[in-house]
């Protein structure tokens, strides 16, 4: 015969909604099987009951023939031939009746008694097991859903344990419920052939044996057939009996090896976790916003397929698609009051998705594995051993490597000089340069810097100046130390305007800044501290490149965060082997303890490449630099036009000067000419007002004698 479907008991823990699909085929042929069993059992019924009534009316019919004899008839009279043959059928027809009542209880044995079996037992059990079944998985849902509700804020020891003992119950319940269901499908695949053909079996046996009185032939016609159909049924029989057997010892095997799995949260100690994956499928909480602050959280079922995100509801029957998780990223958030959270964001910033695992296990796995998925490490050829090596390469980041420590140790000088604090391997954020081969680690890198990994952007000296100014002269001021006038006017003035979405990866104080080497040895040294402490989360901002300045501003209030003058970057640059990554270096005045002027390497993540990012502060730099440069020469003109006026005033003033004392020397010269005496004999007679005005011209005159 043909094999047989079967249910795969090893996958009843993980119970995906592919088994669960699985599961609803077989269910709906139990129930297929159930309704054509039934059907089947009615007509099978429906001959048994013929063939009690063909016995009852063949012995009914033998005894009125026997009681032909005794009958009086007005008209008949007395038959002795009739009545013999009547009796010879009577007789006939009593050993047919026999025969029948043989047959039926044949068939009662053989026919009715296996199918009744099958209906009465084995389909009962499936609709028994099928409902208890869905008690278990019900039981659990509940179990998981207070155990996704534990506070991380109010933990209560004692409430926790009760709901991760209620969870090891009902999963564990579950699991067993189900192996024992699935083992009853799976036998039941036997047993409706069993059930079909065995009874039929019965049947035709039965009637054989009724008709060998009169039909030896036949007989031996149907026995050959008959004998194979038998021998059939037992070979069945022995195959189930077998798989029964294999079936409950692999229940045995998988509840052993199951236990530490019933437990929501394990051991990290005895469940080791898997940072190698590139694929991986599992149950999540997902969080779906339902209103402005409100959100709600639903179970479903996860999985990766190549570069995508997948999700599956339980009733579904294929997967939908979730996200690209191609070049995403992705990092541990706290949501909610809820434990085992992290988010994925999409490569273009614009889709953000919120899963919460059952354990911190599994939540690690899961976004070890999405890193390597954002890597694109699926699509080699050996992916586990490549997400191996570069984890690993990440591990061995900060671990010393014995030759470069001996080279670092043989440019030092060997009298009294203390042992290098700091080592390197080769870099993990590029390759390493030849200029970076012959240099000492600190002359790049301050030893015993501490790495910043988020934002503190506090309000400055300047800000809360402006603030307290603003607040005594009654004008509000914004409270994140933020001036709506400056960015208005960054934002009117400024010629550049370039923004792009970037994550802070992290800064720590450098020492050199001449080559873009100081650049690439703060990535690795972030990078590796970030795979070392297991810190994933970082912070997104806006960068807004101007001809000014460069600004970090918060993508929701729109607040600047960081604000860097264009002045002060010195040098930018890009990783050479991942384009999303790079950094720039910041000259601060003022920016160490002892006063003297301090150097930052910034490192960020971005969306875009990090090339254009580079290219567009360079285009600033200069677009500054050409600016700068017009407004010296604009000013340089203005002072050149100032002293030309000034000299155009100058010698206008000398000008007037020069005619002032031509008119004043005219006057002079007219006043020294004695007056004729009038022609008339008269003397002319000044008044006191002409005596006056005359005394007034005299010392203008003067005056004008002595300003000349």
């Amino acid at each position: 015969m043909p094999g047989i479907d079967k249910l795969p008991i090893e996958e009843t823990l993980e119970d995906s909604p592919q088994t669960r699909s699985l599961l609803g085929v077989f269910e709906e042929d139990a129930a297929a099987i159930s309704s054509y069993s039934n059907q089947l059992f009615q007509a099978m019924q429906r001959i048994y009951d013929a063939q009690n009534e063909l016995s009852a009316a063949t012995h009914l019919t033998s005894k009125l023939l026997k009681e032909y004899e005794k009958q009086r008839f007005p008209l008949g009279g007395d038959d002795e031939v009739m009545s013999s043959t009547l009796q010879q059928f009577a007789k006939v027809i009593d050993e047919l009746s026999s025969c029948h009542a043989v047959l039926s209880t044949q068939l009662a044995d053989a026919m009715m008694f296996p199918i009744t079996q099958f209906k009465e037992r084995d389909l009962k059990e499936i609709l028994t097991l099928k409902e208890v079944f869905q008690i278990a998985s019900d039981d659990h849902d509940m179990a998981i859903n207070r155990y996704s509700r534990l506070s991380k804020k109010r933990d209560n020891e004692k409430v926790r344990l009760e709901v991760m003992e209620d969870v090891y119950t009902s999963r564990k319940k579950q699991h067993q419920t189900m192996m024992h269901y699935f083992t009853a499908l799976n036998t039941l695949q036997y047993k409706k052939k069993i059930a079909l053909l065995e009874p039929l079996l019965g049947y035709m046996q039965a009637q054989i044996s009724f008709f060998k009185l009169g039909s030896e032939n036949l007989t031996q016609q149907w026995e050959d057939f008959l004998s194979t159909i038998g021998t059939s049924v037992q070979n069945v029989r022995r195959e189930m009996d077998g798989e029964v057997d294999v079936m409950q010892q692999t229940i045995q095997d998988l509840e052993q090896a199951s236990d530490l799995l019933y437990m929501p949260d394990p051991d990290p100690s005895k469940v080791p976790i898997n940072r190698n994956l590139t694929r991986k499928a599992g149950y999540l909480n997902t969080r779906n916003k339902t209103g402005l602050v409100s959100s709600s959280w639903d179970r479903q079922y996860f999985f990766t397929q190549g570069g995508n995100l997948m999700s599956q509801a339980r009733g579904d029957v294929a997967g939908g698609l979730v996200m690209d998780i191609d070049n995403c990223s992705v990092m541990a958030v706290d949501c909610e009051d809820r434990r085992f959270c992290f988010q994925i964001t999409s490569f273009d910033g614009k889709k953000v998705a919120v899963l919460q695992a059952e354990s911190r296990k599994d939540c690690e796995e899961w976004i070890s594995t999405i890193n390597n998925i954002s890597k694109r490490i699926y699509l080699s050829d050996n992916p586990e051993e490549i997400a191996a090596r570069v984890n690993q390469s990440a591990l061995e980041a900060v671990t010393p490597s014995p030759s470069f420590q001996q080279r670092h140790e043989s440019l030092r000088p060997s009298a009294g000089r203390p042992k290098a604090g700091r080592t390197s391997s080769q870099s993990s954020a590029g390759s390493e340069s030849p200029a970076l081969s012959s240099l000492s680690l600190d002359a790049l890198v301050a030893p015993d810097t501490p790495i910043q990994f988020d934002i503190i952007s506090p309000v400055s000296e300047e800000y809360a100046g402006q603030t307290k100014s603003a607040g005594q002269g009654g004008r509000r001021t914004n409270p994140f130390g933020e001036s709506g006038e400056t960015q208005s006017e960054d934002s009117e003035d400024s010629i550049l305007h370039q923004l792009y979405i970037v994550r802070f990866l992290g800064c720590m104080e450098v020492r050199a800044t001449e080559s873009a080497d100081v650049i690439y040895e703060t990535m690795r040294q972030i990078l590796a501290a970030r795979a070392i402490h297991n810190i994933f989360r970082m912070t997104e901002s806006h960068l807004l490149v101007t001809c000014d300045c460069l600004k970090l501003i918060d993508p929701q209030t729109q607040v600047t965060r960081l604000r860097f003058p264009l002045s002060s970057v010195v040098l930018c640059a890009s990783h050479q082997e991942n384009k999303r990554l790079f950094g720039f270096v910041l000259q601060t005045a003022g920016g160490r303890a002892d006063g003297q002027p301090g150097t930052v390497c910034y490192i960020f993540e971005s969306n875009n490449d990090g090339e254009k990012i580079c290219d567009s502060v360079g285009l600033a730099k200069q677009i500054a630099f050409h600016s700068e440069m017009d407004r010296r020469a604009t000013e340089k003109q203005k002072e050149l036009e100032k002293a030309k006026e000034k000299q155009q005033e100058e010698l206008n003033k000398q000008k007037q000067i020069e005619k002032d004392l031509e008119e004043q020397s005219r006057l002079i010269a007219a006043s020294s000419r004695p007056n004729p005496p009038p022609a008339d004999g008269q003397f002319l007679v000044l008044s006191n007002s002409q005596s006056e005005d005359s005394d007034a011209g005299e010392e203008g005159r003067k005056k004008g004698e002595s300003e000349a």
